[in-house]
């Protein structure tokens, strides 16, 4: 009998539409109840992912590397190439769409640059890639050398950028005739505050810039249909959706939203949104790092309103099938590495969480910044430690921790460094926090700053007020002096004003690494034992104990 998963049943248009993807053959087997008959619909089947970050060979749902397959692996480009090539050889009609966020994640990165990437890339034949922001991590050149060796169309509507090759690579839509459809793309324009675009380079709105551009599709191109590749976050999505005209069909990433009918599926696959002209939008995304393939049956009207549709998220267990020579190709660019990375540094009790990290306080982002505070406090004893949440990728399961794991979970090379900050300083820092917007430039916060031992923070979500930020130690913790400085322990990224957390700093002195600092620590130890140790402290208090 051929393994099969029953995906959920969708109601589209009064039509309930069924989809099971059969493992065996590497393809679905749909069934519809009364479904829609016109000869002048359009159908086409659309595979897509989005936030691989670099992770090429197969992962534990953590994000690390599978080294012990009786626990399950997940995903690899091995396996979705195989899904992808054995279901769009049973469709007329299908695209294969990428997100964006290719680099950053895995030693297939930390070693290899974008090189083994783009040899991936161009291997499982996508027709059109966006940008994430991680591509733009080494700056502008570095991108557009990483996009000339890419032989798919790249999209991305929403950026300017004085680098020749991004110029002349990067377009902000992409028509597939024979479809009578095109697709537009945006990027999130957060990109200069979050990764490492060149000063010169900027990022309109996205969505009026789709929507200018689909305006601009509709009027002077062939098209009956267009959808919106995105790279802006799912809530972002939702917003784009709710206010454009002429797109029925929004696939994004960014934001590694989990969509389906799976526990802790943040929305159902897909999310229905109402546009502007009361029609429905559809609006997927496909989670992270290849875990999920997502997958689509898009029945569409003349007019490019969707009247049909079916599919749901592939999950890539051990049991999908992986494509042989890609598989091959993936484990022999492993071996210059895996040695150093299957090092084993000490072992965890606990697992070491990353969820929630961007939102606030984890047991994993306690325990980095104890890691940076102690790297250096027979230095400069540092006041405490102030670190973006986000850098935190991945989680490390209970048990052995190797350099690998370390570097997966840190794998952007940031530099530990330190920072002096007034009272006052510090106390904005944390308003801005939990306001969600930066009291030093009026942006937004993008993560919440994880802290150290020595710092307590105080305050009411239900009014987003800070009430009380104590630096101490011990039992001797005292209301942070606004007219005191104090010594901080950070990164080079967030002194550089990265997410939007402190002031912009300058003349700082980078150290070691943050995956550095923290192998030292685990390898100091042991082994880790790290709870969650509740520096941030709710209340329904409203008066702040200073102001």
């Amino acid at each position: 009998m051929r393994p099969r998963i029953a995906l959920v049943s969708l109601l589209v248009s009064a039509t309930t539409v069924f989809a099971e993807f059969d493992l065996a053959r590497g393809q679905f087997t749909l069934q519809a109840a009364h479904p829609p008959v016109c000869k002048d619909y359009f159908n086409i089947s659309i595979y897509h992912v989005n936030d691989i970050h670099a992770h090429l060979d197969e992962i534990t749902t953590s994000g690390t590397d599978c080294t012990k397959p009786e626990s399950g692996c997940y995903g690899g480009y091995a396996r979705i190439k195989a899904a992808v090539d054995a279901g769009r050889k049973t469709v007329n009609n299908s695209l294969f769409l990428n997100m964006g966020d290719e680099f950053q994640g895995t030693l297939f990165y930390s070693y290899y640059g974008g090189e083994k990437i783009a040899e991936t890339l161009n291997q499982l034949n996508f027709d059109a890639m966006t940008l994430g922001n991680h591509e733009f991590d080494q700056g502008d050149a570095y991108l557009g050398q990483f996009l000339d060796n890419l032989t798919m169309p790249i999209v991305c509507a929403n950026v300017d950028s004085q680098d020749k090759i991004i110029n002349s690579t990067v377009k902000p839509y992409h028509v597939f005739p024979q479809y009578k459809l095109a697709v537009v793309a945006a990027t999130t324009d957060t990109i200069p505050a979050i990764s490492n675009s060149d000063d010169t380079t900027t990022f309109a709105d996205p969505t009026e810039t789709v929507q200018y551009w689909a305006d601009y599709v509709y009027a002077h191109e062939d098209v009956e249909r267009i959808i919106a590749m995105t790279h802006i976050g799912y809530d972002v999505d939702i917003s784009m959706a709710r206010n454009t005209r002429g797109i029925h069909l929004i696939i994004g990433g960014h934001s590694h939203t989990l969509l389906g009918d799976m526990a802790g599926a943040a929305g159902p696959y897909p999310t229905i949104e109402t546009n502007l002209d009361g029609e429905e939008v559809f609006v997927v995304t496909a989670y992270r790092y290849g875990e999920y393939l997502g997958y689509l049956d898009v029945q569409f009207d003349p007019a490019g309103k969707i009247v049909g549709l079916s599919g749901g998220p592939i999950h890539l267990t051990n049991q999908t099938a992986q494509d042989a020579d890609l598989e091959a190709q993936i484990k022999a660019w492993r071996v210059p590495f895996d040695a150093f990375g299957n090092e084993v540094i000490g072992n965890t009790t606990v697992l070491l969480n990353n969820d929630g990290c961007k939102l606030g306080e984890c047991n994993f982002g306690d325990l980095i910044c104890d890691a940076m505070l102690d790297y250096r406090a027979a230095q400069s004893a540092p006041a405490g430690c102030i670190l973006n949440g986000g850098g935190i990728r991945v989680s490390i399961p209970v048990g052995n921790i190797t350099r690998g794991d370390v570097i997966t979970a840190f794998p952007f090379g940031n530099a530990v460094t330190e920072v002096l900050l007034t009272g006052r300083e510090l106390w904005n820092i944390f308003a801005g926090a939990i306001a969600g917007v930066s009291l030093f430039n009026g942006a937004p916060v993008i993560t919440w700053p994880q802290i150290s031992m020595g710092m307590r923070v105080t305050y009411n979500p239900a009014t987003k007020t800070l009430i009380n930020l104590e630096i101490g130690q011990g039992d001797e913790m005292a209301t942070v002096d606004f007219g005191a400085t104090y010594r901080i322990v950070t990164v080079d990224y967030v002194a550089a004003g990265g997410d939007n957390i402190m002031p912009v700093q300058s003349d700082y002195v980078v150290l070691d690494t943050l995956e550095e600092v923290l192998t030292a620590y685990i390898q100091r130890l042991g082994s880790i034992d790290e709870e969650l140790q509740n520096r941030v402290v709710l209340v329904n208090d409203t008066t702040p104990v200073q102001s």
